[in-house]
């Protein structure tokens, strides 16, 4: 195998998502810190999971479609940081093999050494120890090994060994990591999906039970999925939304009229949709001749429940409203947790998007809120450190202007939205919402998934323990002796305010007896809690 035509192509891609959704839980174990939140894994096979469903629509063999709807699907598909990076991966990977006649082992080593440019400049302080390193190093090995092997199988299998080697490297390079006894999570994401290249180039199996759940389908439309058409009223070329039934069909109909009618309407419009059979025909048709859409069907039997809609005129009563409805800016919200949601939408919130600590939104997540609402200025609050990356990468999708507002808490984001105002100009909001909550101290409480020790703590499985940010400062058997210790912890002498929102492990009676502890302890506070609902964290906690 010395050149990958477009057949090769597509079964590599298939394959490399197969192989890292079959190795998922390997990677996601591989989480350094033990809360129940080691998504490397599930980020990274769902941001594949995209990349494969768009090239699955690629309507030609062009070797430049495919690699560009690889790259397109992964970005809109891109999960957390890790699915971010590797979706800048697969796009330097698109970009040169798609300026290629045909790609050889010396062309991929080409576009290996541009994807690590790319990944590079994705992340604004770049740290070695992660899955960085490994497609630096593999760049960097690749055109020695293609200038000796012409064969893809002997390329790919050396430059995985090379990749493995800087992998087993990456403890020495991140002290978190040698502390935790594992390596980096995102290396080994990237390294399951060249391995899945390469098993298929070898011609070895990836296991068969795992096809049926990995396959990934673009579902078919229903037969009554035109009943509510959606209607691209942007874009409109053909003016008339004409839909009808055939029934009573003429004795001598056959078949092959059925689709001979398809075929006369798809020379007159387009988004034909023509279901059924000699008993009743549905037909759905865009077109500039109604008139001709209903004569053609006429042939064939009688017409019932005929409805032709002016799609010009709808979109100008649409556009009409659209602007008389537009606002300066729009705010974007992510969290986990029905309370929490609930706090940001009271706080006038546009958009909220479920997501979190265990479900990453993916960049078309992201995007799809920046689209919905009706404003040309949009400020988002991740709130959550793995979420900024695909939030700044929404900007390279959309026409809006798009602020990021670094929130990696969910209690920064609540502190961010209360300083919203509506009155004053969109940068302006912007700094003063990341001035907001500068001050602010935030802490979470949760339950240790694995044995580890860390940051000065011999941790159990099964521990109650409390971090601030990514560092842990407190352990115990109790969710109430650690929520005390971590804000002890917290607690300065100019604090004055604690905030607790509970999980849905918490019950209100637990917070109250928790709160009035605190009251006690901390007579000249305030101290209030809320309901948060927010899974995996029994408490998120604010000091300010």
């Amino acid at each position: 195998m010395k050149v990958i035509d477009s057949s090769k192509l597509l079964e590599m891609i298939d394959g490399g998502y197969r192989y890292l959704k079959a190795n998922k839980n390997v990677v996601d174990a591989l989480n350094v810190f033990p809360v129940p939140d080691g998504d490397t894994g599930t980020n990274m096979s769902l941001t594949m999971a995209s990349a494969v469903k768009e090239v699955k629509s690629v309507q030609t063999d062009d070797i430049t479609d495919i690699l560009t709807a690889y790259s397109r699907g992964a970005l809109k598909g891109a999960r957390g940081n890790s699915g971010v990076i590797l979706s800048q991966i697969i796009k330097g990977l698109a970009v040169v093999l798609s300026d290629e006649k045909s790609i050889t082992t010396k062309s991929f080593a080409k576009a290996l050494g541009y994807s690590r440019e790319v990944a590079y400049n994705a992340v604004t302080k770049p740290k070695e120890g992660t899955v960085l390193t490994v497609i630096r190093y593999m760049a960097e090995q690749a055109p020695s090994l293609a200038s000796k092997n012409a064969s893809f199988i002997n390329f790919f299998d050396q430059l995985i060994k090379k990749g493995e080697e800087i992998l087993q490297k990456t403890p020495e390079m991140l002290p978190v990591l040698k502390q935790a006894g594992v390596v980096d999570a995102g290396g080994k994401g990237l390294l399951c999906v060249f391995q899945g290249y390469y098993n298929v180039l070898a011609g070895i199996e990836i296991p068969e039970e795992m096809e049926a759940e990995d396959n990934v389908v673009v579902p078919a439309a229903p037969l009554e999925a035109f009943d509510n058409d959606e209607h691209d009223l942007e874009n409109i070329k053909y003016a008339y939304c004409t839909e009808y039934f055939v029934i009573n069909l003429k004795k001598h109909v056959t078949e092959e009229d059925v689709e001979k009618l398809r075929d006369k309407l798809m020379a007159i419009g387009d988004c034909v949709i023509v279901i059924g059979d000699v008993s009743l025909i549905k037909v759905h048709v865009h077109t500039n001749q109604p008139n001709r859409a209903l004569y053609h069907a006429l042939q064939l039997g009688e017409l019932d429940k005929v409805k032709i809609e002016n799609m010009l005129e709808q979109h100008r009563a649409l556009v009409k409203a659209k602007e008389e409805s537009k606002k300066e800016m729009g705010l974007i919200s992510i969290c986990a947790g029905d309370g929490i949601a609930s706090i940001f939408k009271d706080l006038m919130i546009d958009e909220v998007i479920e997501g979190g600590q265990t479900m990453n939104p993916s960049v078309e997540d992201i995007l799809n809120a920046v689209e919905k609402i009706n404003s040309d200025n949009i400020i988002i609050l991740p709130n959550n450190k793995n979420i900024i990356m695909a939030a700044e990468k929404v900007k390279e999708l959309t026409k809006k202007t798009v602020y990021v507002v670094p929130t990696t808490e969910v209690a920064q984001g609540i502190r961010a939205a209360f300083a919203f105002d509506a009155n004053k100009p969109v940068e302006e909001n912007v700094s003063e919402m990341i001035a907001a909550y500068e001050d602010l101290k935030c802490g979470e409480v949760t339950n240790a998934v694995r044995n580890t020790t860390l940051d000065g703590f011999d941790i159990k499985e099964g521990d109650i323990i409390g971090l601030d940010g990514k560092t842990i400062i407190a352990d115990s058997q109790s969710v109430e002796e650690t929520t005390i210790s971590v804000i002890e912890k917290l607690v300065d002498e100019w604090s004055e305010v604690i905030t607790l929102y509970y999980g849905e492990g918490v019950s209100k009676e637990e917070t109250e007896k928790l709160v009035n502890k605190l009251k006690e302890k901390y007579e000249d506070f305030d101290i209030v809690s809320y309901y948060g609902g927010q899974p995996h964290y029994y408490y998120l906690i604010s000091v300010e």
